[in-house]
């Protein structure tokens, strides 16, 4: 008995170390690639469109119409056209686009915010900068980076030979040709060159009409009623003011309820789903303000009535693609993909594998939740890959009206799902399964989004424009790989997105180094600009093919005035437009670039530029011309006939330079070889000679 009792032990030991040893490498599959394979936590929203604004997606060939309240990220691509505008929203930073502008992302992601500026102009509102925060814009001659909190302006030049940066308020460096120069606040920097960056600094000036926009819309943020309700990092909060009211409610707390949605309307209804790596299928709503409501928070019902419910305010809030239940699939639904929204206190499983540290942050950031629940649903979801989720009783699923179903084809092609909606009885949402994702392999439509029928028939960027290069500081991201290239590997794993390494996999050794779009900014040092007076536009483009040739002020007077010379025209922008589209008429209150504003000195306790930096020559010696030694500050003016000469030239004082000669001499007299050695004219020898012939005459003759 106690050699069974022996062997029944050893057995059961040796069975659970099996056990234990075939689950160490799932487990530590996961944690090798937890952090690794986690999505940003924040992505760019593009909020608001005037005009004509194309969209080309990360890694993809083609420009459609681009459609507000896409969430945009790495790789992604704007032109902004002719009489267009467009406002990006980040949370901590609001990003504004004028006309005939190429912009993109090099690079998004928590920490990092990385914009390509090709050509055109973007007004950047800086909100908040963290620590480990990085913000750098990069233009064809130079990499400005943002150092703190603040009002910016920049605008590359038509042809990538000139960028001017205005520093409204906080504090940047500019970087290019081995130079770095430091902004503050109230000035303008005039970046001419590409090999050496010569650069003209100037006050800022005052305000035209773009800047007057983008002060126009700050102040819906700053004047917010829903900033008392939710953290400002919610991107898109300023748009629920208009668009609904808040409540109090004993068991919810602070609510929003839309006010502009029809009878029987319900979150996740007037819309389509849109594919967006890393995270996969992604909700983009119709509404103006749909935005924050569906990307954070939670939706519940209140006396039949659907309202809203945000984060805690004092918790950074994830971003999430979608915070829904997908149900049914295969024969439950023939075939259709259903879903509908996340209540209060539910937790929220991704379709794209993610750490234990993420999934608790994008929940407990987005509603009011247990954390051992959050883990216990992890554990089951992410460690033990189940597909499904059990064992949950979620409030929403038994609503009316609720889950929305459309067909397969229009879930993967984009389509409003409005418009495809097919009926599902309550019997039918009651049986079916709750997934995490959608199972459905995506599509080229996926990807271009609702506007996919307009690819290569909108306004596309010069090419010259797009594929210029631009001087970076930071390193971006290797190239977004093409949707052509993951769709076998999508297809293999329905519905859930492809991981890094196998994005790695996917990419040629060669591409993945390969960065054509960026041209790494040499080692540079401190460098002095010129300093001048403020021009006659604060947000006049730079001329492209001609910098302008900067005034420096008197040596020993700096803060003498000085008249600055009118910044030139840039030329135009040609946009590739398709031949069956008209272009944009022209607003009429276009920016003109020469007039004259009211100019905003600098603040007085901001440094100089000679107290900022050493002062090492801006300019390489042998392409500047040679200068004459000032006279008392002024330059050396010709001298008129009749002036007296003094005898001799004052101490420290160069000599007197030849005098001009009358109209009616052929040639110049050849200048004396000594200010004193001065030569008579006919009239002196005359008297002269008459003087002597008296001196010479008897007395008494």
């Amino acid at each position: 008995m106690k050699n069974e009792l022996k062997k029944f032990v050893w057995s059961s030991a040796l069975l659970a170390l099996g056990f234990a040893t075939a689950l160490l490498p799932t487990r530590a599959f996961a944690q090798d690639w937890d952090q690794q394979d986690d999505p940003p936590t924040r992505v760019a929203r593009l909020g608001y469109i005037e005009g004509s604004v194309s969209f080309q997606p990360a890694g993809e060939a083609e420009w459609v119409q681009a459609f507000p309240n896409r969430p945009l990220t790495t790789g992604d691509r704007l032109w902004a056209d002719q009489a267009s505008r467009a406002e990006l929203q980040l949370g901590s930073a609001v990003i504004r686009l004028r006309e005939n502008t190429g912009f993109s992302f090099l690079n998004l992601d928590d920490h990092t915010v990385q914009i390509q500026l090709t050509s055109g102009a973007i007004n950047i509102h800086v909100r908040r900068l963290d620590q480990n925060d990085y913000f750098e814009v990069d233009t064809p001659n130079l990499a400005f980076t943002v150092n703190q909190p603040g009002i910016y302006r920049i605008e590359a030049s038509d042809d990538g030979t000139y960028t001017a940066v205005s520093v409204r308020d906080g504090g940047g460096q500019a970087t290019g040709g081995g130079q770095t120069y430091t902004l503050y606040g109230g000035q303008r920097g005039m970046f001419s060159g590409t090999d050496s960056l010569w650069a003209d600094l100037q006050d800022i000036g005052g305000y035209d009409e773009f800047d007057n926009w983008a002060n126009g819309r700050d102040r819906r943020y700053d004047n917010s009623l829903s900033a008392r309700y939710l953290s400002r990092d919610v991107v898109g909060y300023e748009d629920l003011d208009e668009n609904g009211d808040w409540r109090d409610d004993p068991s919810f707390g602070h609510v929003w309820f839309p006010t502009r949605v029809e009878f029987g309307w319900a979150p996740y209804h007037t819309g389509h789903w849109a594919w967006i790596s890393p995270w996969g299928y992604t909700w983009v709503d119709d509404s103006p303000w749909g935005y924050a409501p569906f990307h954070y928070g939670r939706w519940v019902t209140i006396n039949g009535r659907w309202g809203w419910i945000a984060g805690p305010m004092d918790v950074r809030p994830v971003y999430a693609p979608a915070l829904v239940v997908f149900i049914g699939g295969g024969l439950a639904f023939g075939g259709n993909v259903a879903w509908f929204p996340l209540g209060p206190r539910e937790v929220y499983v991704p379709p794209y594998q993610v750490s234990r540290g993420y999934m608790n942050q994008v929940n407990v950031s987005n509603t009011t939740v247990n954390v051992t629940t959050i883990t216990n649903v992890y554990n089951t979801t992410i460690i033990n890959k189940s597909t499904t989720v059990t064992n949950v009783n979620y409030a929403n699923r038994n609503v009316q009206g609720a889950v929305m179903a459309v067909p397969q084809a229009a879930f993967t092609s984009a389509q409003p799902v409005a418009r495809a909606a097919v009926a599902v009885t309550p019997q039918q949402i009651a049986s079916a399964s709750v997934n995490k994702s959608a199972a459905v392999a995506p599509t080229r439509q996926s990807v271009l989004g609702a506007h996919a029928s307009t690819a290569n028939h909108v306004p596309a960027p010069p090419a010259a424009t797009m594929n210029r290069q631009v001087v970076a500081n930071h390193t971006p991201p290797p190239p977004p790989v093409p949707f052509a290239q993951k769709q076998q590997a999508l297809a293999a794993h329905p519905g859930q997105p492809l991981s890094r390494q196998e994005l790695q996999t996917l990419r040629p050794p060669a591409a993945a180094a390969a960065r054509p779009m960026v041209k790494q900014a040499p080692p540079s040092k401190p460098a002095a600009p010129i300093t001048s007076r403020p021009a006659n536009s604060m947000g006049g483009q730079p001329n492209a093919n001609r910098p302008p040739q900067p005034t420096p002020p008197p040596a020993n007077q700096p803060n003498a005035v000085h008249p600055r010379q009118p910044v030139p025209q840039l030329p135009a922008n040609q946009p590739n437009r398709p031949a069956t589209q008209p272009a944009p008429a022209e607003r009429p209150e276009n920016e003109r670039m020469n007039n004259e504003r009211t100019v905003n000195p600098p603040p007085a306790n901001r440094p100089t530029p000679a107290q900022q930096l050493p002062q090492p020559t801006t300019r390489p010696e042998a392409n500047r011309p040679a200068e004459t030694p000032p006279q008392n500050n002024r330059p050396t003016a010709p001298q008129p006939n009749n002036r007296p000469e003094p005898n001799r030239p004052e101490p420290n004082q160069p000599a007197a330079r030849p005098q001009t000669p009358p109209p009616a001499q052929a040639k110049p007299a050849p200048p004396p070889p000594h200010p004193q050695a001065k030569p008579q004219t006919p009239e002196e020898k005359k008297r002269e000679e008459e003087e002597r012939k008296k001196q010479e005459k008897p007395q008494g003759a």
